[in-house]
């Protein structure tokens, strides 16, 4: 057993173009309170990536003047998907261009070159276990919670008695691509929105921004053809969307209503399936002006359904911290597989 006081872990967050680290003792008390960020090259191959994987870790000891021998464990998260085990699947992540990423074992390269134990989460798996921690405290392990987090995608987790459910293939928690009832959130005449996993009428089709690009804002420029958007390209006029809806736009309303109702439809399966204390919600939404923020949340309670004595008790709020709960979460993880050894 790690001799208290005498030990931390570390935790990276992989994304499309940065790297985040940070770093927790053994008391459970991060020692980095920024952001700290490098390029994280994953379009530049495996090689130079893992060198920037690497390079995180080094800033985040030196930060913290945390000298490499008190390092237990490293936990490591990156955009799906991949295995259980941090083997990223056939094509490569979705952020992951270059074609030696298929079926590449980030994990175990990373391990390889520290020459310290890896532990491996998807993103938002991590996200998920740091937002869990953060909302139930010395309580965790006693506690379940789902979370879903959009951004380019729909990313999600599932925490049962305080521990990430990953199952057997790694995909358990890949909540944006659970297929979702759609009668009563599509308009009249609005096509069956399409999914870049190849599925139709799952939650990302809907709850992403890869979604209001491919299904939402083309099916509602047809409804609003004068619209100011309508005339930029739609990849571009997808970003803007939310700028929109904070000003109370009608139209990106709308969009963002139909959001948050895939939303309260994945908490609604998750209730009746996990029956969770906490439901998450994360993702640009956050960041965006208070009263919109406030808007989308109430919109996702009001279209999730309880029974009554899950009603009395289901808590549904923000993942905290978003930008820093990816590595912090992958921290917690690399601390609570230290604990075991």
């Amino acid at each position: 057993m790690l001799a208290p006081g005498g030990w931390v872990t570390v935790g990276i967050d992989n994304g499309g173009t940065a790297n985040n680290g940070t770093v927790l003792d053994d008391r459970g008390r991060f020692l980095v309170d920024t952001m700290a960020e490098l390029p994280s090259l994953v379009r530049e191959g495996p090689d130079k990536a893992i060198t920037a994987l690497v390079d995180s870790f080094d800033k985040v000891l030196a930060m913290t003047s945390v000298p490499r021998e008190k390092v237990a464990a490293v936990g490591l998260d990156t955009p799906g998907p991949a295995s259980a085990a941090g083997v990223l699947m056939t094509g490569g992540a979705t952020n992951f261009g270059h074609p030696d990423w298929s079926r590449f074992d980030i994990r175990g390269a990373l391990e390889a070159r520290l020459g310290i134990p890896v532990v491996y989460n998807n993103d938002g798996n991590a996200a998920a276990l740091y937002a869990h921690h953060v909302r139930h405290g010395a309580n965790a392990a006693a506690r379940g919670s789902v979370s879903v987090i959009v951004g380019t995608g729909c990313g999600g987790g599932v925490v049962h008695a305080g521990r990430v459910i990953t199952g057997a293939a790694g995909m358990a928690g890949e909540l944006g691509h659970m297929m979702i009832p759609l009668e009563g959130l599509l308009e009249e005449g609005q096509t069956l929105p399409s999914c870049n996993c190849g599925q139709f009428g799952d939650a990302e089709s809907v709850a992403s921004l890869t979604g209001i690009t491919r299904n939402l804002l083309p099916y509602w420029l047809t409804r609003y053809p004068d619209h100011e958007l309508a005339g930029v390209e739609i990849g571009r006029a997808a970003k803007l969307v939310r700028g929109y809806a904070e000003r109370g736009d009608e139209m990106a309303l709308e969009i963002f209503r139909q959001q948050a109702m895939a939303i309260g439809r994945v908490f609604s399966i998750a209730a009746k399936f996990t029956d969770p204390d906490t439901y998450f919600v994360g993702g640009g939404v956050i960041e965006a002006a208070s009263h919109f923020r406030d808007w989308f949340v109430d919109t996702v309670k009001e279209n999730t359904v309880f029974y009554v004595e899950q009603a009395e008790i289901a808590d549904i709020t923000l993942v905290p911290d978003l930008d820093m709960a990816g590595a912090r979460g992958s921290a917690i993880a690399a601390k609570e597989w230290a604990e075991t050894r």
